[in-house]
């Protein structure tokens, strides 16, 4: 059933305004029925202005004076037909302002790792928008230096349930339109088995690459000069003995 707008501020407006059940209230705004008791005893919704349902068309007088003449009968909430089809708004997810700064990153995981996705499931999944996207396919992103791929279920944009489902979603019109994957798309698409028995990838040159011999043997030699310049401390406390005062020797 749906629900008013405001639903704890009309349920003080209707205390106050009507002597409508608590029952009747309670129903009509999907609250306990102690809980409209409450606040006509003051106890709830302390400092709640009232939400008046007539004047803002989500209920009509008539409607409310049938309740009142049938204590059986259950208040309707007036047709609306701006709202029809709100519950099932096509488009982009809400995405909070906190992890908003995190779309891109989880945009550019999404895009490298699976590039089967479609600009619209990608959207759906973040809550983006496709120039967005674009954007970050094309590296044309005003931020893309700073940009790691993160995966979105791990920062709470999505669920895992809802990421599975559209990577089959989306090899599955693949497979039924016959589009056979790039190889580098192939090579992104590996299972982990496998990238764990891949080659290692070659390591960058750096400046001091092929150096590491000639340190070390320098080091060995200067490291031997060293030694033998060393003295056993205890040696020179190993003293031969002071003859003796009668001139005798032993």
């Amino acid at each position: 059933m749906a629900l008013p707008i405001m639903a704890k501020a009309t349920a003080v407006w209707l205390v106050d305004n009507t002597t409508l059940t608590f029952i009747q209230i309670a129903d009509f705004c999907g609250l306990h029925e102690l809980e409209v008791q409450g606040i006509a005893d003051g106890d709830v919704a302390q400092g709640v202005k009232g939400f008046d349902p007539i004047a803002n068309n989500q209920l009509t007088q008539e409607e409310i004076d049938k309740a009142v003449n049938d204590r059986k009968y259950r208040l309707q909430l007036k047709f609306n037909a701006a709202a029809e089809g709100e519950e099932v708004r096509r488009g982009p997810r809400y995405t909070p302002l906190s992890k908003r700064q995190d779309r891109p990153a989880s945009i550019l995981w999404l895009v490298k790792f699976h590039p089967e996705l479609t600009d619209g499931q990608v959207s759906k999944l973040v809550g983006t928008t496709k120039p967005t996207i674009n954007a970050i396919r094309e590296r044309t992103h005003w931020n893309i230096a700073n940009i790691q791929p993160i995966d979105p279920v791990a920062l709470g944009l999505c669920k895992q349930s809802e990421l599975d489902a559209a990577v089959q979603k989306a090899n599955a019109k693949r497979l039924k339109e016959g589009t056979a994957l790039s190889d580098e798309e192939r090579r992104k698409l590996v299972s982990t088995e496998q990238s764990l028995g891949l080659a290692p990838e070659p390591e960058l040159p750096t400046a001091i690459s092929g150096l590491e011999a000639f340190t070390l043997s320098g080091d060995t030699d200067e490291e031997e000069e060293d030694d033998n310049l060393l003295v056993d401390a205890d040696s020179l406390f190993n003293l031969p003995d002071a003859p003796s005062a009668d001139g005798d020797d032993d």
